[in-house]
């Protein structure tokens, strides 16, 4: 598949904010930009306009100060561009396809970057030039290409006033999911003097949240010691590296439960795993695992984020599980995904289900 990244100018390079407050995650539903639901009809399948529901949210695009998804084609919303996905990480575009594309398209896509570019620049009165990234994963690993200008040695990128560090060259999870923003959003709002533990931590952008949000503590939980060393490294762009406010531990969860449990209880748990990591988690058999366990680990009225990113798995397979391995949990919510990822079929987006332990 491949990824597009376009630098942008420095001008637009994201400000220390030294408010936690500034943006409310309460209100919070995610950059706003024009093209949300302009899906393509069918018969805009010739070579000329198969990608013209791209080539629109290009023409259409805003420069903002949050990363965000400005083109959503995995949805099956824009038939045609189901293998393309474009993102914002401030200063730099990155386009994605999941299948092999010709120079013909890359050109055309580039023109297009360029013109509205050229056009954003104009009502900045800036000169500054266009960065921009292609990615195909149709192979593995995937192809990585600086199409145009730079991108900073040290990428940070925002969301809701807090800040992360990413990386737009390598691999295909670039340190930070913009489809899980609003789960972010929720923690973040809800996580005032709360103790939090975070499994599958990744690089730790759940921690920031509930850091944000005034959390008290957060445990982060993952195997990959250099996803937390980058968790690490957010916590100290946010200035939340104060001892003992987070705490990071390079484990594996299956094995370390004992040490987990010790360290609650929790007022929430976030689990976030993998959908398929071959020799670390597999849903389908080591999600009700984790649920088994979670009721021990929370405090009465205690909440869990369960999180799901697999298309063949759909809500119903976590609500199931609950009811089998944690009856006393009750369901809530699920939590809406970010209006710039339209789907056609709910169930085969992310899923983030919100339960609650009862108080006793």
């Amino acid at each position: 598949l491949a990824v597009f990244v376009i630098p942008v100018s420095r001008a637009f390079l994201p400000s220390r904010i030294e408010s936690r407050h500034v943006i409310s995650p309460k209100n919070y539903v995610g950059p706003r930009h024009p093209f949300l639901f302009h899906s393509m009809s069918d018969d805009n399948s010739d070579d000329a306009s198969y990608d013209q529901a791209l080539l629109d949210a290009i023409s259409e695009m805003e420069l903002l100060t949050d990363a965000y998804r400005v083109f959503h084609g995995r949805g099956g919303s824009f038939p045609g561009c189901e293998y393309l996905t474009l993102d914002w990480f401030s200063p730099v575009w990155v386009l994605t396809s999941f299948k092999d594309v010709s120079d013909t398209d890359l050109n055309r896509w580039h023109d297009a970057l360029h013109s509205r570019w050229s056009q954003l620049l104009t009502d900045r009165k800036d000169d500054e030039q266009l960065n921009w990234v292609y990615q195909c994963r149709a192979t593995s690993p995937p192809t990585t290409k600086l199409m145009s200008g730079e991108v900073p040695s040290q990428h940070i990128v925002t969301e809701m006033g807090n800040q992360y560090l990413v990386h737009v060259m390598r691999g295909q999870n670039h340190g930070l999911f913009l489809d899980m923003s609003y789960g972010r959003a929720w923690l973040q709002q809800h996580a005032q003097n709360w103790k939090v533990l975070n499994l599958f931590s990744y690089t730790c952008a759940f921690s920031i949240s509930a850091l944000a949000g005034g959390a008290k503590e957060v445990v982060n939980v993952d195997m990959s010691k250099g996803a937390l060393k980058i968790g690490q490294k957010n916590h100290d762009l946010n200035k939340f590296s104060d001892a003992g406010v987070a705490r990071f531990l390079g484990h594996n969860i299956f094995k370390s439960w004992g040490k987990i449990k010790k360290m609650g209880p929790y007022d929430a748990v976030v689990v976030d795993p993998p959908s398929y990591q071959k020799g670390s988690f597999v849903a389908e058999k080591d999600y009700i695992k984790l649920i088994r366990r979670l009721p021990t680990l929370l405090l009465p009225g205690g909440y869990v984020l369960l999180c799901l990113n697999a298309p063949e798995l759909d809500s119903q397979f976590l609500q199931s599980q609950v009811t089998e391995a944690a009856p006393e949990l009750q369901f809530v919510k699920r939590l809406d995904n970010p209006p710039s990822f339209p789907v056609a079929d709910p169930e085969k987006a992310l899923k983030v289900l919100l339960y609650q332990l009862p108080m006793q």
